[in-house]
């Protein structure tokens, strides 16, 4: 895995290139925040779907809420891009329009709209 340091409105934040997935669970997930936070000097954290479980987006595993809150426990924040448009999962569409309100967890379609969405002035 290769963090790439991306600056946007002044914020720094770490995007994560692989080949493989980054995000399978807990601990990969805290592994890829102490990642950024020591080699970039960040917690932003901007990543592609494809890099992350398909396990994580079935929240009947519990795969999601347990990474998300390990990454907010330690004062992570995450944008997740990607094609959503599969997924027909009334739960998952209702955690995805919430996490979108909030200011830690964001889900975009493309990089650029997940970029602006962590990396918002608040």
């Amino acid at each position: 895995m290769n963090l790439i340091r991306t600056e946007y409105n002044g914020l720094v934040c770490a995007e994560a290139e692989s080949d493989d997935r980054v995000i399978i669970d807990a601990q990969s997930a805290l592994d890829l925040l102490m990642s950024a936070k020591y080699e970039l000097g960040t917690k932003n954290i901007l990543i592609s779907k494809r890099l992350v479980a398909e396990d994580f987006f079935i929240l009947s595993t519990g795969l999601a809420g347990e990474v998300l809150q390990k990454l907010i426990n330690y004062g992570g924040r995450i944008a997740i891009y990607g094609d959503y448009s599969r997924y027909t999962s009334k739960p998952l569409k209702d955690f995805i329009f919430e996490s979108n309100k909030g200011r830690d967890v964001f889900f975009a379609a493309t990089r650029d709209e997940a970029l602006d969405m962590l990396c918002k002035q608040v």
